[in-house]
This record gives structure tokens, C-alpha cells and sequence, in this order.
């Protein structure tokens, strides 16, 4: 079968076809999102404890199911958790299940949805509703990792939010933070292409420069070390602080801890999803509370998956904006 495989190369090539076993169901994957992570791990620049090569990539995914089950007849469309848990482990136990003490990630550690075929755990699989499309669905996964984030601090009502970032992570990030009350949603963004998408998902202004005020809540959501400092010099005095982009393995950041003391910062870090996140948003995907496959503007096939890949790299013109770039894997 096709597969868009990463290991000394990366690209479209044959792959043996899975077989389902026990607690496992085959799943055709439809729409599949590549995303910066992805990037990483093609050039092999992500901690390496988190990835097994060769691997097939693909982690932001809706798919059918190949054969009924008891979630659902042929065809059923669904999501998968990437994040596969023990479910017997402390953190499991405490509902921390980002952190299970055995990590295993589909498109990380087993292979991923850029694929015409993937097995996956029964347990993980969430059923869609029928009125939700591919282009909302295929969002779920990275939405599942800012929910995680949002919800894990109190955000008050009438916080004033800065997002540093302006890609599709950042993106979702201001598309979510509406549904906690916010009094200003600014987006701190690196092109000014992507105005319009961040003022759609919801943000009251997109800037390219910092601006001079402060912010009760700060997301730094690009995952470089120069957007993690913007984040911190623009957190007013007791403000809560997150770091929910993913830098490259070994960045380091110059930190004052002194400013952080003074002003009585909370600084937080997300690592990506726990189940009760991902199922929240399956929830509110279900329920047509979040629609954002707006955010999609890239699409290609997977026989044309690299050109994916260079669309993620860029760099873009100016005049050009660029959220999700999706790969379709079969109609």
C-alpha cells in the first residue's frame, strides 16, 4: 500500500499493509494535516526518544472504518487519539494520560494516517457525527493539545489574551480562548498574511511587533526561542503564562527568574493532550460549537504528499497566507 514514509529519506513509497489485532480495528484514513512536528521529525531534529524509524508520519487525522464494529457501521467516520495509554500507570490513574509512564503516539512511535491503511486501538477511536465534515475533523487532533492547555489553568473572565504565533496552532489557540470569556484577543504574529485568518478565528487585532501593554493570559504557541520571550515580556504583573509550542530539541531561552518572582508569574508548560481534552472537543466538534476547517489553505494528494511538505517549510510571499496544509488520502 501507499505510505509516506520518514527514515534516512522521506516520501511516498510501499509499505506492508496492516493486519488488525485483537482491540485493534482498521481504519482508512481520509484527510490527514502535517504540521511543523512533522517537519521535525523528518529532519530528525525532535528528541529522538519520542520517534522510531522507519515510520510512516501522520497524526492529525479523520478516517472510515474499513469494516462495522461496535462503534460503527462501514464507512463510519471517526478520530483517533495519537496518545495511546496504559490507563493503569499513576499519571494514567490521575487522569494525566499525556504523561503515561509508556509513551506510544501513532505517527511517532507506530505508524501514522499518511497512509491508505492504519490499525489502531478500538479504545482510542471516536465516533463523528454525521453533519461534521472532513475539513473540521482533521482539526481535532491539535485542537485536543490547545483545549488541554486552556483547561488546565483558570482563566477569569474578561482576561486580556495575547497569542504569540500566527500559525495553525496559534490559529486555534485564539479560536478557543473565545469560549473563556476574554475581554482582547491579540494575535502577535510573525507576516502579516495571516491578518485575515487570525481576525476569523477570532482575535480583535493581529500585530507584528509586540505591542507595549501587558496581558492577564499569554500563549506562546509558535515554538521558537525568540516568540517564548515575546511571551514573557508581554505578561502583566500576576499574569498566567504557557508554553504550548514545541521548539526544537535542545533550544534554550535566556530566563530572569527575578522578573518572574517580582511579578508573580505563573509560567506553564502543555505537553500535548490528556483523553478528557480530546473527547471535550470531539464533544464540541459534535455539538457544531467548532468549525474550524477555515483554517485550511493548502491541500494536496498523497501521491503528492512532498509537495505538502515543501508548502509546510515555505517560505511563503508576503501577500500569502497559510494555516492548515492538509493531504487527502482518498475522497
Amino acid at each position: 500500500m501507499r505510505a509516506f514514509v520518514v527514515d534516512h529519506d522521506a516520501g511516498v513509497r510501499d509499505w506492508p499493509e496492516p493486519t488488525a489485532a485483537a482491540g485493534e480495528i482498521l481504519v482508512e484514513p481520509l484527510l490527514v494535516g502535517v504540521c511543523g512536528t512533522d517537519l521535525e521529525i523528518i529532519d530528525h531534529t525532535i528528541d529522538p526518544a519520542y520517534v522510531r524509524h522507519p515510520l510512516v508520519i501522520g497524526h492529525e487525522w479523520v478516517g472510515r472504518l474499513r469494516e462495522g464494529h461496535a462503534l460503527g457501521p462501514t464507512g463510519t467516520h471517526v478520530v483517533v487519539e495519537g496518545v495511546l495509554t496504559c490507563g493503569r500507570c499513576p499519571e494514567c490513574r490521575r487522569g494525566d494520560t499525556n504523561r503515561c509512564v509508556v509513551y506510544d503516539e501513532i505517527g511517532f512511535t507506530r505508524p501514522g494516517a499518511l497512509a491508505d491503511l492504519v490499525k489502531v486501538p478500538a479504545c482510542a477511536v471516536h465516533v463523528l457525527a454525521e453533519h461534521v465534515s472532513n475539513d473540521d475533523a482533521v482539526l481535532v487532533e491539535p485542537m485536543a493539545v490547545v483545549w488541554r492547555a486552556l483547561t488546565r489553568l483558570a482563566i477569569p473572565d474578561g482576561a486580556r489574551v495575547a497569542v504569540v504565533g500566527d500559525g495553525t496552532v496559534a490559529l486555534l489557540t485564539a479560536h478557543l480562548v473565545r469560549r473563556f470569556a476574554p475581554s482582547r484577543v491579540v494575535v502577535v504574529g510573525r507576516r502579516g498574511a495571516q491578518r485575515d485568518l487570525a481576525l476569523r478565528a477570532g482575535a480583535d487585532d493581529f500585530l507584528i511587533t509586540p505591542p507595549p501593554e501587558t496581558f492577564d493570559l499569554v500563549i506562546e504557541a509558535a515554538g521558537v526561542a525568540t516568540a517564548v520571550s515575546d511571551a514573557l515580556s508581554l505578561a502583566a504583573r500576576g499574569a498566567q503564562v504557557i508554553l504550548l509550542g514545541l521548539p526544537a530539541h535542545g533550544t534554550t531561552v535566556p530566563l530572569a527568574p527575578d522578573h518572574l518572582v517580582n511579578n508573580d508569574i505563573i509560567l506553564q508548560g502543555s505537553f500535548s493532550y490528556t483523553r478528557a481534552a480530546w473527547a471535550a472537543v470531539v464533544e464540541l466538534v459534535n455539538r457544531g460549537e467548532l468549525s474550524p476547517g477555515f483554517l485550511i489553505t493548502h491541500r494536496f494528494s498523497l501521491d503528492d504528499a512532498d509537495d505538502a511538505v515543501r508548502a509546510l517549510r515555505g517560505p511563503l510571499g508576503e501577500a500569502e497566507p497559510r494555516g492548515k496544509v492538509v493531504v487527502r488520502v482518498r475522497d
